[in-house]
């Protein structure tokens, strides 16, 4: 793998020099894409510190990939797709099950177990295993999906491709994102935490303690904890105005399951749901 990625980093170092249909540069670059398509790389990950680790060089490859494959035509049944990519295929091999109506792109990972309703999964993305990808819900390009998540229906998981070195999306284990939730430019759910219905997190909204009023993070909910959309005043030389913050209403013992009936009657009493 090593010199394979010594071999993406120098076609990228020269990426303005290369062609469409340039076969040796692409050999290189689908080896690169296929290690994500099979599940034995990632473009980002968890570190030993809790730190996202973004590996530059399989980002460069789906750029380049973009850059080096011509337009094609795809014929799927009564449908026609005109893109670079084709769609991902052998989901009964995988042990995924996907309902007519959703779609994956080559060059993503959905991990045995899954389920996908009519939804999207963009390339560079990562979905682990028993994780299921509600109806209208979208992964976006390069976002990281733990094991055992629910994105619920209408869920916009953002993509981040570009720059190579901007932190994707990451929802991590357990975690459950309610319906019509917004998690975009590399904001971050943790492990077990849930995402109350319709709320929008990225790194500019402020994710609030509900006990203390203090501020806890920027686009970051912690492991184990319900977080709802709540606003909050601010004055301006206009005029006061309400902006959007998270608020974090309850911590959870790290490992425990959501009890749904308990979790669903929590949100509703906060004005929220899944």
């Amino acid at each position: 793998m090593a010199d394979l990625s010594a071999d993406i980093e120098e076609l990228w170092a020269r990426r303005a020099e290369l062609v469409p249909g340039d076969a040796e540069a692409l050999a290189s670059v689908e080896a690169a894409v296929g290690l994500l398509d099979r599940g034995e790389a990632r473009v980002a990950e968890v570190g030993a510190e809790g730190e996202v680790v973004v590996h530059e060089w399989l980002k460069q490859a789906i750029l380049l990939l973009f850059r080096l494959r011509r337009i094609e035509t795809v014929e799927l049944g009564p449908f026609e797709f005109a893109d670079r990519l084709p769609l991902k295929r052998g989901w009964a091999a995988a042990g995924v099950r996907v309902v007519p109506g959703a779609s994956a792109r080559w060059g993503s990972y959905v991990a045995p177990g899954c389920v996908l309703m009519p939804s999207y999964v963009n390339i560079g993305a990562y979905v682990g295993h028993d994780s299921m990808v509600d109806t209208w819900a979208t992964v976006g390009s390069c976002a990281q999906i733990g094991a055992r998540v629910h994105l619920s229906g209408g869920v916009g998981i953002g993509g981040v491709l570009e720059p190579p070195n901007a932190v994707p999306v990451v929802v991590e284990d357990d975690a459950m994102i309610g319906s019509r939730a917004m998690v975009t430019e590399g904001a971050r759910v943790g492990r077990g935490a849930v995402l109350g219905a319709g709320t929008i997190l990225n790194p500019s909204i402020p994710v609030l303690d509900a006990q203390t009023g203090e501020e806890l993070s920027r686009g970051v909910v912690p492991a184990w904890s319900v977080a709802v959309a709540a606003s909050r005043r601010r004055s301006f030389p206009g005029g006061e105005f309400f902006l959007p913050c998270v608020l974090v209403i309850k911590r959870l013992p790290p490992g425990e399951r959501h009890d749904k009936a308990q979790l669903e009657s929590l949100l509703r009493d906060h004005g929220a749901g899944l």
